[in-house]
């Protein structure tokens, strides 16, 4: 299994950031794929998640309004859209696969910087 995370960048707050998480190693289109992000001296939390056709998506209640999780499973790929971001944004995003087996893989994650 590999998750690639991709997108961070510094930015303003109020700006937008688009993640790409690209998989491979298992069957992409079958699984839930999450977000979470890890901010310095911070649990990891989980920001979004989407289920396997896209039917479901559920927000962390800081995000919701302004996040947008999605996921092509053509590319085997799940994306971050952020937008109206904040300083309390600033972390590092990783994406997961909502499955047992497969919970323990991680990425190098993509860091996002949110300032002034």
């Amino acid at each position: 299994v590999q998750l690639v995370e991709s997108g961070g960048g510094l930015v303003q707050p109020g700006g937008s950031l688009r993640l790409s998480c690209a998989a491979s190693g298992f069957t992409f289109s079958r699984y839930t794929m999450s977000w979470y992000r890890q901010a310095p001296g911070k649990e990891r939390e989980l920001v979004a998640s989407i289920s396997s056709g896209s039917r479901s998506r559920n927000y962390a209640d800081s995000v919701k309004g302004r996040f947008t999780i999605s996921r092509d499973n053509a590319k085997n790929t799940v994306y971050l859209q952020m937008n109206s971001l904040k300083v309390e944004d600033t972390a590092v995003y990783y994406c997961n696969v909502d499955h047992s087996a497969y919970r323990g893989y991680w990425g190098q994650g993509t860091q996002v910087t949110v300032s002034s």
